[in-house]
This record gives C-alpha cells, sequence and structure tokens, in this order.
C-alpha cells in the first residue's frame, strides 16, 4: 500500500474546497481578513495602552490644566457665551481638541516607528489588504481618542461648576467618531511622508494644533468679525468641535442654515477625501517600499 501522501495536480477535477491549498498564485482569502485585521488592531491598542499614563491619562490631566486656568480666569461673575455657562461652553471643546490630537499622534507613529526602526516589514509582508490595513490602524486611533475623551469627560464631571451631561448622546458619539477618524486619516498619511519623529512634530505643530485652537474651542466663532469667520468655516476641525459641543448642550455657535447637517456633510466629505488620498499613497508604497 502506498502511504505516500497524493498531491492535486493542477487539471486535477477535483473541487477546490478540497484542496488543502489554492492554486499558485489565486489568493487563499478572498473575502475580508477579519483575523489578521483584529490582531493588528489589538496590537496598536495594546502598544500605546502599555503607556496608558503617557498616552491617557496624561493628555487628559494636561487639558483639564486649560480648563481649570480659562474658568478662572475668563468664566467668573457668571459669564454665559451662547446662553449657556462658559465653562459649559468651554469643556466639549476642550474634550473634543484632546480626542482630535491623540487620534493624530496614534495613526502618524505606527508606520514612522516601523519605518525608523526597520519594523515596517511588519506592516507590509502580513496578507492584509489596503483597506485593511486602513481600518487596522485608524480604528485604533479612534480608540485611543475615545479613551482620552472618556478619561476627561469623567474628571470633568466630578469639577464643581462643570455640567457635561449630554442633551444628544447620538451627535456626541457620531462627531466623535467623525472627528477622529480624520485625524487617524490625517495621522496615516503623516506617517508614509515622515521620515523622522521631526517631521511629525511639524505637521503636528504647524497644522493640527493651529487647527484646532482656531475652531471655536475657547471662544464663540459668531462673535468673530465676518473675515475670521469665513477662515473659521473653512475649518474643518471647527465642524466637529461645533457638532461635539452640540451634542452636550443642545445648541451651535454657528449663523449657517442647517449648521449639524452641514457640519455631518463637511466631515464626511473631509473623510472621503482624506480615505482616498491614504488608500493611494498605501497602495503605491511611496516611502514604504524600497
Amino acid at each position: 500500500m502506498n502511504d505516500q501522501p497524493q498531491f492535486l495536480r493542477p487539471d486535477s477535477t477535483e473541487s477546490a474546497a478540497t484542496r488543502p491549498f489554492a492554486e499558485p498564485g489565486v489568493p487563499h482569502i478572498r473575502a475580508l481578513n477579519v483575523p489578521g485585521m483584529l490582531a493588528l488592531y489589538v496590537k496598536e491598542v495594546r502598544r500605546f495602552f502599555k503607556v496608558q499614563l503617557q498616552t491617557i491619562w496624561a493628555p487628559a490631566i494636561t487639558t483639564l490644566l486649560f480648563l481649570v486656568i480659562f474658568t478662572v480666569a475668563l468664566g467668573g461673575a457668571g459669564r454665559q457665551v451662547i446662553g449657556v455657562p462658559f465653562a459649559d461652553f468651554i469643556a466639549p471643546g476642550l474634550i473634543m481638541m484632546a480626542m482630535l490630537q491623540n487620534s493624530f499622534a496614534n495613526s502618524s507613529f505606527s508606520l514612522l516607528v516601523g519605518k525608523i526602526q526597520g519594523t515596517i516589514v511588519d506592516y507590509l509582508m502580513p496578507p492584509l489588504a489596503v483597506g485593511e490595513l486602513m481600518i487596522a490602524l485608524v480604528g485604533a486611533a479612534i480608540t485611543r481618542a475615545i479613551l482620552v475623551g472618556f478619561a476627561l469627560w469623567l474628571a470633568m464631571s466630578l469639577w464643581p461648576g462643570v455640567h457635561v451631561g449630554a442633551d444628544h448622546l447620538l451627535a456626541v458619539a457620531l462627531f466623535a467618531i467623525l472627528g477622529a477618524m480624520m485625524l487617524g486619516f490625517l495621522g496615516l498619511i503623516t506617517s508614509v511622508w515622515a521620515e523622522k519623529f521631526d517631521h511629525a512634530a511639524a505637521v503636528t505643530n504647524f497644522i493640527v494644533t493651529p487647527l484646532a485652537l482656531l475652531s471655536g474651542t475657547f471662544y464663540s466663532v459668531d462673535r468673530l468679525a465676518p473675515w475670521f469667520q469665513t477662515i473659521a468655516h473653512a475649518n474643518p476641525v471647527y465642524y466637529a468641535i461645533m457638532g461635539f459641543r452640540y451634542g452636550f448642550i443642545g445648541t451651535v455657535d454657528s449663523t449657517i442654515a442647517n449648521p449639524v447637517q452641514t457640519a455631518i456633510l463637511v466631515l464626511v466629505a473631509t473623510n472621503i477625501v482624506l480615505g482616498l488620498v491614504t488608500y493611494r499613497l498605501l497602495a503605491s508604497g511611496w516611502k514604504l517600499k524600497a
């Protein structure tokens, strides 16, 4: 009796479902590689969670200091903005600002540290499509942003004189995800382009931080001069903060028609554009493959 293993010939009529391996050149994973994508997502989450004091709690404490300083300096004597106490107005904007900055920090670090340390092959060699790689990395960035936002919300809810109860919980969740996704895509683009940490820091200092600080985080946009309002309305971060704040206080500081619906459309369109740019960059292998 022949005990040798029987190999299938290329012209075998046996069905593909009974073959142990796919034909040469034929992809074995034909649908979404959920296990691989989930493994990369868990790896990225565990990476920043191992240093959670630096990646979650430190940003929350730093942003909380902004709340303390601005409410003490500008929030005295019962000052109100768009009909709500100043502390209640500024708190959601600070939460969203911290979420956006940390989403960018997480996604801009992933591929960049791989290129610097020579471990970029760990991202390129696994059987993950470009879209699956994007979902895992941006998903991890959104997760970090949500954890930072929750830590800040918890601290602010215990802070005297600040009310951060959500009037529209769906709006809070929607704008948190859309805003974090937008900066997650921008971080991925930065990690593909950057060749050292100084490049990523430059994008943070000259693009991300100005967009966050000039988006109505600390002030009401409708009180600005018309030309400055036009500049603010061209800033996509403004729509993320405005919509997120609406979810908490139920009102907006905008004179545009249908502000909440406009904010959703702007963020969705921005995410689509950034997602397409990210996909093309990753698919081309620019600055990633020799």
